[in-house]
């Protein structure tokens, strides 16, 4: 007997509809052929709404989210040029790691991960450094669970003049973005997660003033050169450069079919009520918040603290033994909590599921 794949309650890599399992189970297409160019320009089109753009190309990279991160760093900017990183968790940390790996002077603002970025620290970091080109965060860090307030920090980037770019790597498509409104710069999300596809290849969105760095950056790259791929995508038939991921388009563009036709909105609201159901659940068993001084919380995930008494391995390991996959703890969390993902394809019922399991765990390991 073939057994049961796990429920995976984790932040990703998500689970796959069987639609776009289909989806990217057709036969081989080239990928220099009018059927495949067809396909990429509706996943093109299907994103900007994602993405809250309407003035903007999507960019396919062809890598993971972590990767268009750091092709953001080397399309933008150049050896010496300071930027402000909001390192309120192990995603925010990254886009410091990046950037010093480019030569680039980093000013770590808010690398307390039991809490938001503060606009008013942002500010005064700006005011003292007023080289500072830029401001990178995450909007949600599934290293904590927080959501940051990317208007907020738009509005003091925007009033010294420094670009921002957003890690929407596991949010952008679970959780409103309003990339134009918003007055970000750059933003990147990836395949799998709340766009339910297979990992492999990712999306940036660049502003006008973004695009404008990126003439003036001198920073060397080549696989992933912003202005060739926009150049490739915005063509009458569009293309990429070199070979496309043809199964993860075909993929994509079929999960964004399912998304639009739930509606973008009625998605927002489901992840928000996803989140609501895991968070009063771990009320009501006595467990709180990893990080319980967070103002905002990302609806895509829930990070839960845990007592001296339950070991987050047992606990996940109880979860696994009835068949949910959760994932760990980061870093200095990992000894004191675990975390749900509630994304992408997940739907209510999954939720009340892992509830309801976790309930039997605590008992079980308690009596």
């Amino acid at each position: 007997m073939t057994p049961q794949p796990l429920l995976l309650m984790t932040p990703g890599p998500t689970r796959v509809p069987d639609r776009v399992l289909t989806a990217g189970a057709r036969p081989m297409i080239h990928h220099r052929t009018a059927e495949f160019s067809a396909e990429l320009a509706i996943m093109l089109e299907l994103l900007q709404p994602v993405f809250g753009t309407r003035a903007q190309p999507v960019l396919p990279v062809h890598t993971t989210g972590r990767g268009a991160m750091e092709a953001s760093i080397c399309n933008l900017f150049s050896p010496g040029d300071a930027i402000a990183v909001c390192c309120n968790g192990k995603f925010g940390e990254m886009w410091a790691t990046f950037a010093s790996s480019y030569g680039l002077v980093v000013h770590r603002v808010a690398d307390d991960w039991e809490h938001d970025v503060s606009p008013a620290d942002l500010d005064r970091l700006l005011e003292e450094h007023p080289s500072i080109r830029a401001v990178a965060l995450a909007y949600g860090d599934t290293s904590t669970g927080v959501a940051n307030d990317i208007p907020g920090v738009t509005r003091i980037a925007r009033a010294r003049d420094a670009l921002v770019l957003v890690d929407g790597v596991s949010s952008i498509g679970g959780m409103p973005f309003e990339f134009d409104r918003w007055e970000v710069d750059v933003a990147i999300t990836a395949s799998q997660k709340c766009l339910m596809s297979s990992p492999g290849l990712a999306f940036a969105v660049l502003s006008e003033r973004a695009w404008a760095a990126t003439a003036t950056s001198r920073l060397p790259r080549n696989y992933w050169d912003f202005s060739e791929i926009r150049r490739q995508v915005t063509r009458s038939k569009p293309e990429t450069p070199g070979t496309a991921p043809v199964h993860l388009v075909l993929q994509v563009a079929e999960a964004l079919r399912m998304l639009h036709e739930e509606s973008l909105d009625v998605v927002f609201d489901r992840h928000a009520r996803m989140a609501d159901l895991a968070r009063q659940g771990a009320t009501a068993l006595g467990l709180g918040p990893q990080c319980a001084e967070l103002r905002r919380r990302s609806t895509t995930l829930t990070a839960i603290a845990l007592p001296p008494d339950l070991l987050p391995s047992s606990v996940r390991d109880g979860l696994k033994a009835r068949g949910i996959l959760t994932a760990a703890g980061l870093d200095r969390f990992q000894p004191s909590a675990f975390r749900i993902g509630h994304m992408g394809d997940i739907r209510e019922d999954d939720v009340r599921r892992t509830m309801a399991a976790l309930g039997e765990v605590v008992a079980e390991l308690r009596a």
